[in-house]
């Protein structure tokens, strides 16, 4: 038996520029996050040597935080093998009609805190290091809540590309976000982290204001530094960076969950 578990992720910045045909016309940047929420997979083979495989998911789908490219890394990884199985998971999306990007599967395969730069159908990573007491304080002050709305990322990037030629300026706005977060990011630079969140956020109101709409409470909630939609938004769960988490917990009508950074990323393990 070959058991895989691969994490969800939190992205803070850059989310839509890693997706075609921006980032193979300009390239993109993000930064996500990895957390210990995970989907796994088995592959296993009975007696007679009839193979299945299974997968499941702590995380439900259309939440926002990366499950089915977790998910299909984990179930690449059981079936073929860590190697690779980033860009398999990602092929093998591509091939049922996923038009979204790449953040997803290398969040999962490799974990920690990550700066993703995408050229054409290339990915560069850089391993962002800031010092514990910002992860510390990322931990405490970033809340992750769960809307209950459920949405599919296909159709929330199929409406924006059909006007991308509308939406360029917007996407070329998130693509900075993305650099800007990261730089704030490895020099533990929280107000500039809640500037580059929030210039992310009034840049997807731009591709589509319906993206922000679930969220929009929290604009007038005094302890909440900034906020953005995950994933794709328009529903699922919202990443809300509050000075005061716990009266922003209570203030708000959604589910908590709690998280931390998963450092391990994709784990494969055989029996």
């Amino acid at each position: 038996m070959v058991t895989a578990r691969a994490p969800v992720r939190i992205d803070l910045a850059g989310g839509w520029s890693d997706a075609a045909p921006f980032c193979e016309q300009v390239g993109g940047d993000v930064v996500n996050i990895a957390i210990n929420h995970y989907a796994h997979a088995k592959l296993e083979a009975d007696e007679s040597g009839k193979v299945s495989v299974s997968y499941s998911c702590d995380i439900p789908m259309g939440s926002g935080l990366g499950t089915s490219g977790a998910i299909n890394v984990a179930l690449m990884a059981v079936i073929n093998g860590a190697e690779n199985s980033e860009e398999l998971a990602f092929q093998f999306e591509k091939l049922l009609g996923n038009t979204g990007g790449r953040q997803d599967q290398w969040a999962s395969r490799f974990g920690g805190m990550q700066h993703l730069k995408f050229i054409g159908t290339e990915v560069e990573r850089v391993h962002l290091v800031p010092p514990p007491s910002f992860n510390r304080w990322l931990e405490k002050h970033l809340i992750l809540a769960d809307t209950g709305i459920r949405h599919s990322s296909g159709d929330l990037h199929d409406s924006v590309w059909s006007r991308y030629e509308e939406v360029l300026p917007h996407l070329m706005s998130i693509r900075q976000t993305g650099r800007d977060m990261a730089s704030a990011v490895q020099r533990d630079d929280r107000f500039n982290l809640c500037e580059a969140m929030k210039a992310y956020t009034t840049a997807v109101g731009m591709l589509d204001p319906k993206l922000n709409e679930p969220y929009q409470i929290l604009e007038g909630m005094s302890d909440v530094l900034a906020w953005k939609g995950m994933g794709a938004a328009a529903g699922g769960y919202v990443g809300i960076i509050s000075r005061n988490p716990d009266a922003t917990k209570e203030a708000i009508p959604w589910e908590i969950l709690d998280w931390q950074i998963d450092a391990d990323g994709l784990v494969l393990s055989q029996e």
